[in-house]
């Protein structure tokens, strides 16, 4: 039996027109109807907005792991272990913001997440794409503009000063957000000894960030910039921040390999060694390995959930190119849609853009910038023509590129 098709008696959009129709008494409306009346009386001030602590909590705590991760599947490709130690951290982390407790009860420590893996791999993604799915605020920051407080750089209470600004500088809201600390693997100290003079750039960002990552009241200029006793200060807690700091760490599979060869004593320890995988020794990582690194115990006890990426194979860069939500090739489909084209590629035209990326070494990043290079010609040239339908194939692809001197 064929479904009914209705009207919204509003805006006169068909039931195949929208997600969802309401029906009353007497009639129909559309669910983009009732969020344009929500918002009418949001801005007349006829409804009051959501208590703290309310609708938000109550959806943080019905997505569930398997749901964070299948939403993370939707945009990123492959990385299991990533996801699964992403979603587990944030489901407890939240989980634990919400719990109700009193004087007797189980204190719940937060779980901050510290991500290895090389460039293009999707550490910066994860993060984002978490962050977008819980609708709390944001802020990514390079750790390699840090330096110790009086010298030349950014202090480390900068970090915060960005999320309280993707907050709006609602205070309470940005004591619940998530920070990503991006290449912390910069600020590794310069040897595996403590050094006799100050790193003010490693090991004595290092230090500054310990009370950051572990919880404490901080003192955040508003604005941003230096501190200096004159100064109005926002006072954030910082136990309820999630932090997630990701880093490449090049080189720190030879500490990894080091380790795994220290120990070869015993049959069972041959065995362990035949079966390792030599091509991608980071997913082996240990705390142990960090501190070879250059990362000071202390930070390390701050980060407890150690995770990795896998480096992108032909097979994931083919994919990343077509299966998120959010791909290159349906960007760019989208875009000449937009001027009323319709853009298609060959599979000779895709693989040859994936040959280019694995051969420049930079993963998804590099694959953009084929892409870039590619369409840059037909971008120019096409808006305000009258064609209606482009196939890009692989010579074309190949000429381009030449073109663009990234052969």
């Amino acid at each position: 039996m064929a479904k009914k098709t209705v009207k919204c008696n509003f805006c006169g959009r068909t039931s195949d027109q929208v997600p969802l129709m309401l029906n009353g008494i007497d009639g129909y409306i559309c669910n983009e109807c009732v969020q344009q009346a929500y918002n009418l009386l949001q801005q007349e001030g006829a409804v009051s907005p959501t208590p703290t602590g309310t609708a938000s909590d109550a959806r943080l705590n019905l997505m569930l792991p398997t749901e964070i991760k299948q939403k993370l599947d939707e945009y990123v490709i492959g990385q299991n272990e990533a996801k699964i130690a992403m979603a587990v951290a944030v489901y407890n982390h939240y989980k634990r913001l919400n719990q109700e407790t009193d004087d007797n009860d189980v204190e719940i420590e937060k779980s901050n997440i510290i991500m290895l893996g090389s460039t293009g791999t999707g550490k910066t993604l994860l993060a984002r794409t978490v962050a977008k799915l819980l609708q709390v605020p944001f802020a990514i920051v390079d750790a390699t503009v840090l330096t110790e407080a009086g010298y030349v750089g950014e202090d480390v209470e900068s970090i915060l000063t960005r999320l309280l600004q993707a907050a709006d500088y609602d205070q309470k809201k940005a004591e619940r957000g998530i920070v990503f600390i991006d290449e912390i693997d910069k600020i590794a100290r310069k040897g595996d000894n403590p050094s006799i003079t100050r790193d003010v750039s490693g090991e004595g960002v290092q230090q500054g960030l310990l009370k950051l990552l572990e919880g404490s009241v901080v003192n955040v200029p508003p604005k941003g910039g230096r501190k200096h006793p004159d100064q109005e200060y926002v006072h954030l807690d910082t136990h309820n921040i999630l932090f997630i700091c990701g880093g490449a760490f090049e080189g720190i599979e030879r500490k990894i390999a080091q380790r795994l060869n220290t120990h070869t004593v015993g049959y069972n320890n041959v065995q362990i060694r035949h079966n390792l995988d030599s091509r991608n020794l980071m997913q082996y990582v240990q705390p142990q390995d960090l501190r070879k690194f250059g990362l000071i115990p202390e930070l390390i006890g701050r980060l407890p959930v150690v995770t990795y990426l896998h480096p992108l194979d032909r097979e994931a860069l083919r994919n990343i190119l077509t299966e998120p939500k959010n791909s290159l090739i349906r960007q760019q489909k989208k875009l000449f849609k937009m001027d009323g084209v319709e853009l298609e590629f060959t599979d000779d035209a895709l693989e040859a853009m994936v040959d280019k990326a694995i051969e420049r070494g930079l993963g998804a990043r590099g694959l953009r910038g084929i892409v870039e290079a590619v369409m840059t010609d037909l971008q120019f040239s096409t808006p305000g023509t009258d064609r209606k339908e482009i196939t890009i194939t692989r010579e074309y692809v190949l000429e381009q590129l030449k073109k663009s001197e990234v052969l």
